[in-house]
């Protein structure tokens, strides 16, 4: 089998836990990194997206390389902005997880829907993945300049040439959702239980 766009996502995902179970920051943050690549392939739609995610891993990287030993589980950021009351603030590291972990449910549900219904256009994909996802905690602002940014989605079929390099890529598109999917539930059910999941963009 050849590697596809999403091997490198695949076989980070591995490595995102610990052998006790508990979540690790550097290969969590590696397999949201793997994406971007792909986000490259979706044009002018995927910049918002894309600057976004770019931006949280930067924010938690730079935490994480400040003490990597520390830091070294995902959840202590949190922790550690909890104790200091620092956790609400829209440039702490919790938030920047929150939003990372959001934009990663919208990939994961947009690749749901372009795997499993292949005669969707990509359009009706993005619009449905943004509505069970992100729209919820958007503003109207964000929202809007969303709906904008989808209307420069590329043709599905040219999109799925431009990722198709070899190997299974539907094949690969699900897996990647099947195994990223309960990771991201299990940082929304801490986040959750901290309080902090329910918090809103403007």
């Amino acid at each position: 089998m050849g590697e596809t766009v999403f091997t490198p996502c695949l076989g980070g995902i591995k490595h995102v836990k610990s052998e006790e179970g508990d979540m690790l920051t550097k290969p969590f943050l590696d397999v949201c990194k793997h994406i971007l690549p792909i986000l490259d392939k979706f044009g002018a739609a995927m910049t918002v997206v894309k600057s976004d995610i770019g931006g949280n891993i930067s924010r938690l990287e730079s935490k994480y390389s400040s003490n990597p030993s520390r830091f070294n589980y995902l959840y202590s950021f949190v922790q550690a902005e909890v104790e200091t009351k620092t956790a609400k603030s829209s440039s702490s590291c919790t938030n920047g997880l929150l939003w990372l972990t959001r934009a990663m449910d919208f990939l994961v549900e947009l690749f749901r829907n372009l795997s499993q219904y292949q005669d969707q256009s990509m359009s009706h994909a993005c619009n449905d993945a943004y509505s069970k996802t992100l729209k919820k905690w958007h503003g109207w602002l964000a929202s809007s300049s969303f709906s904008v940014a989808i209307k420069l989605a590329p043709d599905r079929k040219k999109f799925m040439e431009v990722i198709s390099t070899g190997g299974d890529t539907y094949g690969d598109m699900e897996k990647f959702c099947t195994n990223f999917s309960p990771i991201l539930e299990q940082i929304h059910k801490f986040l959750a239980s901290v309080g902090f999941d329910n918090m809103k963009a403007s």
